[in-house]
């Protein structure tokens, strides 16, 4: 059964890090472009970070720059997302998607990741 299983959110103060975890099963993950998305009630998904078919590269949404890294294991069959200098407007929930179909990056193509998480709540607040 191919699953992506999302963990590691959580509550955390301004400013600190935080590491989220995408564990997948039924494929292995490393020959597949997977990202990490996430949303807001009442709001649109939006794309976060992508790393392409066998990391190849990596794409980051501009808020993404300079404070999240998404990297994989190819070991464990994991993606990760550190995610530092957090700020309250990353509050939303994170979800990871894998696109079995193309090799490159593209947030605007959510509909090409086939593959969901159920997601997992990062909320960052004083």
């Amino acid at each position: 059964q191919v699953q992506l299983v999302e963990s590691g959110g959580a509550l955390v103060q301004p400013g600190r890090s935080l590491r989220l975890s995408c564990a997948a099963s039924g494929f292995t993950l490393r020959y597949y472009t997977a990202a990490w998305f996430r949303q807001v009630p009442g709001k649109e998904r939006e794309g976060v970070s992508c790393i392409a078919k066998s990391d190849a590269g990596t794409l980051h949404a501009d808020f993404a720059k300079g404070r999240f890294t998404i990297s994989r294991d190819i070991i464990e069959n994991k993606m990760y997302l550190q995610m530092d200098s957090l700020k309250p407007d990353d509050t939303a929930i994170y979800y990871c998607a894998t696109d079995f179909y193309h090799s490159d990056c593209d947030f605007g193509r959510a509909d090409r990741f086939g593959v969901w998480g159920q997601g997992t709540q990062v909320t960052v607040s004083s």
